[in-house]
């Protein structure tokens, strides 16, 4: 039997309705995009035009999304990494919701396969589908570097380094034409200079945030979004209870892990 299929625009609209009002942004593309940019190991492995959709968490999700989400679970079912929990609520919820009887092949940004090798390079697969630029060494004529390892980092056009790439969707079975046409990542890092400036800033000073503001970004996280990323991981549970946001007690979380 074969499996229902869906098209771009049903996409495109169903996600960005559901998922934008909670901080998120979804960019269409086809697996082929993504396969043609990498090597063989790291292909995926679906038909070239099947139909998939890269999602943005935006500096709103925070205070739309992630707060009301722990407010509302209270201590039942926190995580580790409570972020990570929220955005797999929210998309696997829309999944479900937009999309009954549809295959859907959802990879999060944090999840490896028995390889160690991540299920999808999130930067890679946001260039291609025209979300942000992904700036590298290789995009730098007669870097300064030598043989010193610099690691890339994607640029979002309005929101500077202010985001983050979350996930990857695939309409299993959903195959695209010429409906979908692809577009270039807008290149909002032209200059040789700045490109340099970029790739120090967030190799050596990545701690500072400072190049999150390569360009005017017009957003930025929130004090309490900031407050939140700078305090190590394994205190933030103790943040959100000290915010009210957790309203439970240790007990509790103790029996529910």
């Amino acid at each position: 039997m074969a499996l229902p299929t869906v098209n771009v625009e049903d996409v495109r609209k169903a996600l960005s309705n559901h998922l934008s009002k909670l901080g998120f942004e979804v960019y269409p593309l086809k697996i082929g995009w993504y396969n043609v940019v990498l090597p063989p190991s790291l292909h995926l492995s679906y038909p070239d035009d099947t139909l998939g959709a890269v999602v943005l968490s935006t500096p709103a999700m925070f205070e739309q999304a992630f707060l009301p989400f722990m407010e509302s679970r209270g201590w039942k079912g926190v995580s580790a990494d409570p972020i990570d929990q929220c955005v797999k609520h929210c998309i696997n919820n829309t999944v479900s919701e937009c999309f009954p009887g549809v295959k859907v092949d959802v990879s999060y940004d944090y999840e490896m396969l028995p390889s160690r090798k991540p299920k999808f390079l999130a930067q890679s697969a946001a260039h291609v589908a025209g979300a942000v630029y992904y700036y590298q060494r290789s995009d730098i004529l007669d870097h300064p570097w030598g043989e010193k390892k610099m690691f890339g980092v994607c640029i979002h056009p309005r929101l500077g380094g202010w985001f983050a790439i979350r996930a990857m969707l695939v309409f299993v079975g959903s195959e695209v034409g010429s409906e979908l046409q692809q577009t270039a990542p807008p290149d909002c890092v032209p200059t040789r200079e700045d490109r340099i400036q970029l790739l120090e800033d967030f190799n050596l000073r990545w701690q500072d945030w400072s190049y999150r503001d390569i360009v005017p970004p017009v957003q930025t996280y929130s004090q309490k979004q900031r407050k939140y990323f700078s305090t190590p991981p394994a205190q933030r549970l103790d943040l959100l209870t000290d915010w009210g946001y957790l309203t439970g007690g240790e007990e509790d979380n103790t029996q529910e892990n």
